[in-house]
């Protein structure tokens, strides 16, 4: 019994001494990557149905990969609610790179129509957006990073000629 003892010590100190290299994989001292909202693609509008695609940036400063799993949102147009989801889709992010991440959006602006018609009067002139939301990243521990951004628009720039 006592060689069991033994045995069942050191596997509980080569456990221990393991499980303490993990600890770096809980670490959160890098940097968070920074997301930007840099277009805003029209699919189709109809009345009752919008479609959009927002295209992201995702820049990865760190000397690793980053994983990321997914992204809730919510984007308001000078104050109003324009769309808000989650969108699940994996991309790896390269060491000190950038890549793009495309949201597929639907919404319905109709119960929002005339504040939209106001912001659209003059289709050159700035509206400013808000986007906010926490992304999901990490390859098996899951690591939450929250987004809040400002910015504005042009409509013009958005309509195809």
């Amino acid at each position: 019994m006592p060689g069991r003892w033994r045995n069942l010590q050191f596997l509980s100190l080569l456990l221990f001494l393991a499980l303490g290299g993990c600890a770096s994989w809980f670490a959160d001292d890098l940097p968070d990557p920074a997301v930007h909202l840099v277009r805003v693609e029209v699919v189709r509008a109809k009345l009752l149905e919008q479609k959009f695609i927002l295209h992201f940036r995702i820049d990865n400063p760190n000397d690793s990969d980053l994983t990321v799993r997914g992204l809730e949102y919510r984007v308001h147009l000078a104050g109003l609610l324009l769309t808000e989801g989650e969108h699940e889709h994996w991309i790896t992010v390269g060491p000190k790179r950038s890549a793009f991440y495309k949201v597929p959006v639907r919404t319905n602006l109709w119960p929002q129509v005339k504040e939209v018609v106001k912001l659209l009067k003059n289709p050159n002139q700035q509206i400013p957006y808000r986007l906010q939301g926490e992304m999901e990243t990490g390859l098996f521990i899951a690591h939450y990073v929250h987004l809040e951004r400002n910015g504005v628009i042009i409509p013009a720039e958005l309509i195809p000629e």
